[in-house]
C-alpha cells in the first residue's frame, strides 16, 4: 500500500519520457497530457483523503530502513500540496491547449511540463534533505526549459537572471547540506530532527539554518532575494506564467515551513521571531509597493507574488498553531487565486493584444464574464470577505496581535489595503471605462479560455464560504507539522 505514494513522481516522469517520443504529434500529446493530468488530480484527491483518515504513509525505497535509506513521506501537509499542484497543473494545461501555438508545442512543451511536476511532487514527498536538493534541481531544469519556451529576445534576456540566481542558490544548498552532514552525520529529516534536538541550536547549527533559509528565500522570492522574479515571469506565455506564479515559489515556501518546523525550531526566538518575521514584513511591503507602481497587468500580478508569499512566511515567523494554520490556508488560497489571475491576464491579452493598462479598457462591456470572474479573484486576493483571501489572512493577522507582533500585523493590514488598490487599478483600467480595443477584437470569443479558469474561481468562493471546515483542516495540518515527534515516529519506527 505504501508504494502508492511514489505515483505522483513516477507517473509524470514516465509520461514526460513518452511525450518526448511523440514531440511532433500535437494532438496525441494533448490527449495523453490531458488524461494524465486528470488522472493525477483524481489520485491526489484519493491520497489526501487516505492520509487524512489513516495517518502518515512512509515508503522506504529499496526496502532500506530509515535513516540509512531514501524515504518518501506523505503527511497531511505534503498531500495538501500535491492536491493543490494537481489542480493548478490541470487548469494551466487545459488553458495551454487553447493558447500555446504548435510552434511552441513542437519544442517539447509537454515533456518539460511533466518533468516540472516530477520535481515539484518529489520535493513535497521527500523525507531526505539531500533529495530535496535533487528534486529542486529537477524542477529547476524543467523550469529553465519552460521559462525560455518560444525563445523571444525578452525571455532569453530576463530568464538569464533566473538561471544565474538559482545556480548560486543551488551551490549554497549543497554547501549547507555538506556542513549539516558533517555536524550531524545524517541527512534523513526525521533523524536530523532528533540529532539537532540533542545539540544546542546555537552557533554552527544556527549558521547552517540561516544558510538554508537563504536558499529557500531565493527559491520563494523573499526579501531581499526577490529581484529576479517580476521580469522573469513577465516573458513566458500566460499558461507558463500562471503555472510558475501559482506553484514554483510555493515549493520554496513549503521547504521553509517543513525545515523550520521539523529540524530548526529550537531557537525560535531568533530564527523565527526575528529573522523570518523581519524578512516576511519587508517582503510584503516592498512587493506590494512594486505592484502599486506598475501599469502593466502582468507585472502587477508578478509583484503581488512577492507580497503574498510574505503572508505565508509571516505565519511561520509568529510560530503558533493559529498562525501556521493561517499560513497553510493562505498557501491554498494563493495558489488557486494567483493561477486564475495570470490566466485572466492571458485571456484579456487574447482580446486586446496588449497588457499595458493604459492601452486597455471596456472589457466589462464586451466580455462581462471575463470581467466579473476576474473581479471575484481580485478582491479575494485583496482579502475581501466572503472569499478565501479574507479567511486565510485573518488568523495570521489575529495571531500577530495575540503574540504582540503589532508591527508585522500592521504591515499585513496595510499591504492588504494596497493590494486592493492595485487590483482595482487593473479593473478600472482594463475592464471599466471606455472601450479601447476594436470592434473586431470585441467579437473574439474566449469562452473556451474561461472554462479552465472558472473552477479556480469557484474554489476561492468555496474556500471562503466553507471557511470553518477548511480552517479546521489547516489547523490539523499545523498541529501535525508543529509536533515533530509525529513525523519522527512515523519515519523512524522500530
Amino acid at each position: 500500500m505504501n508504494n502508492i505514494i511514489i505515483l505522483p513522481i513516477i507517473i509524470p516522469f514516465i509520461i514526460g519520457a513518452i511525450l518526448l517520443i511523440f514531440a511532433k504529434h500535437h494532438k496525441l500529446q494533448r490527449v495523453i497530457s490531458g488524461l494524465t493530468s486528470i488522472a493525477l488530480l483524481l489520485f491526489t484527491i484519493y491520497l489526501t483523503v487516505l492520509v487524512y483518515m489513516d495517518g502518515i504513509i512512509v515508503l522506504e525505497a529499496g526496502n532500506w530502513s530509515a535513516p540509512f535509506g531514501i524515504v518518501l513521506v506523505a503527511d497531511m501537509f505534503a498531500t495538501l500540496m500535491l492536491l493543490l499542484t494537481a489542480i493548478i497543473a490541470t487548469a494551466c494545461l487545459f488553458f495551454a491547449f487553447k493558447t500555446i501555438t504548435p510552434k511552441r508545442e513542437r519544442f517539447y512543451f509537454y515533456p518539460f511540463y511533466f518533468f516540472l511536476l516530477v520535481g515539484v511532487n518529489g520535493a513535497f514527498l521527500t523525507g531526505d534533505i539531500f533529495n530535496l536538493f535533487v528534486f529542486f534541481e529537477v524542477l529547476l531544469l524543467a523550469s529553465y526549459g519552460l521559462i525560455v519556451h518560444g525563445g523571444t529576445k525578452y525571455q532569453l534576456r530576463e530568464s538569464f537572471k533566473y538561471v544565474i540566481i538559482n545556480v548560486f542558490s543551488s551551490a549554497l544548498f549543497v554547501v549547507a547540506i555538506a556542513w549539516l552532514y558533517s555536524v550531524t552525520g545524517t541527512l534523513n529529516m526525521a533523524h536530523l530532527s532528533e540529532r539537532i534536538a540533542e545539540l544546542e541550536q546555537t552557533g554552527v547549527i544556527n549558521t547552517i539554518a540561516m544558510m538554508l533559509f537563504i536558499v529557500f528565500a531565493t527559491k520563494g522570492a523573499l526579501f531581499p532575494l526577490y529581484f529576479w522574479l517580476p521580469k522573469s515571469y513577465f516573458g513566458p506565455p500566460a499558461a507558463i506564467a500562471a503555472l510558475f506564479g501559482g506553484l514554483l515559489t510555493k515549493v520554496g515556501i513549503y521547504a521553509t515551513i517543513r525545515v523550520f518546523t521539523l529540524i530548526f525550531y529550537h531557537d525560535a526566538g531568533f530564527t523565527h521571531k526575528i529573522i523570518i518575521t523581519v524578512a516576511a514584513g519587508f517582503t510584503m511591503l516592498l512587493g506590494v509597493l512594486g505592484a502599486v507602481s506598475q501599469f502593466d497587468f502582468k507585472r502587477i500580478l508578478s509583484y503581488h507574488i512577492i507580497s503574498q508569499v510574505g503572508y505565508m512566511v509571516m505565519g511561520l515567523g509568529i510560530f503558533t498553531p493559529l498562525a501556521v494554520a493561517g499560513a497553510i490556508y493562505y498557501i491554498a488560497h494563493h495558489m488557486i487565486v494567483k493561477t486564475a489571475l495570470f490566466l485572466f491576464e492571458g485571456a484579456a491579452k487574447r482580446v486586446t493584444g496588449v497588457s499595458d493598462l493604459k492601452q486597455m479598457g471596456g472589457l466589462l462591456k464586451t466580455h462581462p464574464w471575463l470581467a466579473w470572474l476576474f473581479f471575484i479573484s481580485a478582491i479575494s486576493l485583496a482579502g475581501i470577505p466572503p472569499f478565501s483571501g479574507f479567511f486565510s489572512k485573518f488568523p495570521i493577522i489575529l495571531a500577530g496581535f495575540q503574540e504582540g507582533q503589532y508591527v508585522i500585523a500592521g504591515v499585513a493590514l496595510l499591504v492588504g489595503l494596497l493590494t486592493l488598490f492595485s487590483m482595482m487599478k487593473i479593473f478600472g483600467y482594463a475592464f471599466w471605462g471606455k472601450q479601447k480595443h476594436t470592434e473586431e477584437q470585441a467579437k473574439i470569443k474566449i469562452g473556451k479560455l474561461l472554462a479552465p479558469i472558472a473552477p479556480l474561481v469557484a474554489l476561492t468562493i468555496i474556500l471562503g464560504l466553507a471557511a470553518e471546515p477548511m480552517f479546521q483542516y489547516s489547523l490539523e495540518v499545523a498541529e501535525q507539522i508543529m509536533d515533530p515527534q509525529i513525523y519522527i515516529d512515523s519515519v523512524l519506527k522500530e
